[in-house]
């Protein structure tokens, strides 16, 4: 069992105060009077069996600690019942005991597994809370890296593993070990030679059971994948079934579902036989090691080289063999816990995954946006791996602007207008606002300044309300209405079933695009933002759709500081400042006039989409 990732599984019980006291406090008292429901019967046994004559000892020496004492005042007080009731009344009383003891030790063992419900409910709520703070507060560069659907079974499969396996486990394992010692105890006070023997024989079992478990633990890992690579295609299949459907790709999809489907039946089958193989392994050995202590207590009885009567020798095994009951249960836990490191390992490996965008140690604080914001020799790479996306960009967009970016599929446009909000940090040079480069701010207040109006509108399974009052707690219905009469919203909104309380669908789908986009513009107006950034909204919609965003659009950016990216040019003619970008690098700026009368680089552009709108 990897230790580390079992500790920190643990870590996430704290305060342990809650929990491990009142545990100890139940579950001890519950191992002894389970001790005690073997140690009682031991008279009985001698009583009925040997016909053994109780006698009264004078004169004892208290003493809690001499396990001898004990005895001996047990055997007092048996001899003083059998001298009252006879020897039906003696049998009537130790079966009452025994009862009792037995009644005792389930109860408090019952307190004790109540204790550890709700530890292992509070690990649960912690591990979850954690892992989706960790995934919310991971930089977009890890969304593009990583699978949704490898996070999904991440926050679903992987935690619901590791509760079913390791959190489950948590009651044997620390249950299991304190009834051992406290069996073993009992066992080296009535032999201690034979208890020497059958520990040194366990270590026989732990070898079989721990190449079990590391195997098991790499199948697992193997299980796991595969059931992730499922949930990638699932999501893959809902998201695109608009696609699926078009190009009639049924089967290829069918296909490669089946085939990761197979993959995890195999790996899992596998995983479960091992784990099932644990349970009758242990109590095989377990037998068999029993065994060997009747072969070898027999042959010391036989040779008088054991002083231990029959019915000590039948209490003996009985007790040993009631350690198997744990021990059976702490290998069937240790191959389970061992299945769900392999979940636990994913989980960690989110949970350690480096944050690129680091917040600076000694923030500024910044409210409002004053003057300008500059690009002074940026360069930028997604990683260590990848050429420059941006190679030494200078630009400066000054409050109240709007700078269009331009450009071929894959210049970089997108990727500089990342780099404004923080979502990437650049990886050469500085990106500075108002003077001061923008790692030093807090990053809240810093995305605080800006609205992000992006091509696709993302949208959420809620209200129109909540969608557009997305992120703002105290805003009212007076805000909300008024930033969608601004996006040109308001009208189609009150002709919903339930105006802005109606929830609109899986990422808008009950709305039509135009409709979705200008929410979109509506959540960003409300902000009230100095500095937007657009990636232009109007490309993939017909032509009134069009006129209605970029109304709401040309609303949004009045008195504003804006960088747009632009795909249809004729969007951005009244742009203050066009910027054309080539491979990563400014190869010319200006208005439109001054850049259409150099006829270079800009001029060719819209050239291009003047032929590609002719011949639509």
């Amino acid at each position: 069992m990897d230790k580390n990732l079992f500790l920190r599984i643990i870590a996430f019980a704290r305060p342990y105060r809650r929990f491990l006291p009142k545990y100890m406090a139940f579950i001890i008292p519950g191992t002894i009077f389970g001790v005690l429901n073997f140690v009682l019967i031991l008279p009985v046994l001698e009583f009925i069996f040997e016909k053994k004559t109780l006698i009264y000892v004078e004169n004892l020496e208290f003493s809690l600690a001499n396990a001898k004492y004990l005895k001996e005042l047990f055997y007092n007080f048996l001899y003083k019942i059998n001298q009252s009731w006879g020897a039906n009344g003696t049998l009537v009383i130790v079966c009452v005991a025994v009862m009792i003891a037995s009644l005792f030790a389930n109860l408090f063992k019952y307190l004790a597994q109540r204790t550890i419900v709700s530890m292992r409910v509070h690990v649960l709520k912690n591990m979850r809370k954690v892992i989706f703070n960790k995934i919310t507060g991971l930089h977009v560069a890890y969304f593009n890296e990583k699978q949704k659907g490898d996070l999904m079974s991440t926050l679903s499969n992987d935690i619901g593993e590791v509760q079913n396996s390791v959190v489950s486990s948590f009651q044997v394992v620390f249950k299991e070990p304190i009834m051992i010692i406290g069996n073993i105890v009992v066992l080296f006070y009535i032999s201690y030679q034979l208890t020497i023997f059958s520990l040194i024989a366990a270590p026989l079992s732990a070898f079989f059971i721990g190449r079990l478990a590391r195997k098991l633990k790499q199948d697992a890992g193997i299980a796991q994948k595969h059931q992730a690579d499922i949930m990638s295609v699932i999501e893959e299949t809902i998201s695109g079934m608009r696609i699926i459907k078009a190009f009639n790709a049924q089967k290829y999809v069918r296909d490669k579902f089946e085939n990761a489907n197979e993959s995890y039946r195999k790996s899992s089958k596998k995983v479960a036989n091992r784990q099932e193989m644990a349970s009758p392994m242990s109590e095989f050995l377990g037998v068999t090691i029993v065994l060997a202590i009747v072969y070898f207590g027999g042959r010391l009885m036989l040779g008088g080289n054991l002083n231990m009567s029959a019915a000590e020798f039948m209490v003996y095994l009985g007790l040993y063999y009631n350690i198997l009951v744990p021990v059976k249960e702490l290998t069937r836990s240790f191959t389970s816990i061992q299945k769900g490191m392999a979940s636990a390992k994913r989980i960690f490996d989110v949970l350690d995954y480096p944050v690129d965008v680091f917040k600076s140690e000694n923030p500024v604080s910044i409210c409002e946006f004053k003057e300008q914001i500059e690009f002074e020799n940026v360069s930028f790479h997604y990683s260590e791996k990848n050429s420059e996306v941006l190679h030494n960009l200078n630009l400066t967009i000054p409050k109240g602007k709007t700078y269009a970016l331009v450009g071929h599929s894959g210049a970089g446009k997108s990727t500089m207008a990342d780099l404004i909000p923080r979502f990437y940090d650049v990886t050469g040079g500085e990106l500075k606002l108002d003077g001061i480069n923008i790692k030093d701010y807090q990053p809240k207040e810093l995305i605080s300044l800006m609205g992000i109006v992006s091509q696709e509108s993302i949208l959420f399974n809620d209200t129109v309300f909540n969608n557009i009052a997305f992120g703002w707690e105290e805003a009212t219905e007076e805000n909300v209405r008024k930033a969608a009469e601004i996006a040109n919203a308001h009208e189609f909104v009150l002709k919903l079933e339930d105006g802005y309380n109606t929830m609109i669908g899986d990422r808008g789908n009950r709305l039509s695009g135009g409709q979705r986009q200008r929410l979109a513009i509506a959540r960003a107006v409300l902000r009230n933002p100095p500095i937007l950034i657009m990636d232009e909204a109007t490309s993939a919609l017909d032509s009134e759709s069009e006129r209605l965003v970029q109304d709401a659009l040309y609303k949004l950016m009045k008195n504003r500081t804006s960088v747009v990216i632009a795909h249809r040019l004729s969007t951005i003619r009244n742009a203050d400042c066009i910027v054309v970008i080539h491979n990563g690098k400014i190869i010319e700026q200006g208005t439109h006039e001054e850049l259409m009368e150099k006829k270079t680089a800009y001029f060719n552009l819209c050239s291009l989409q003047n032929v590609h709108n002719y011949e639509r």
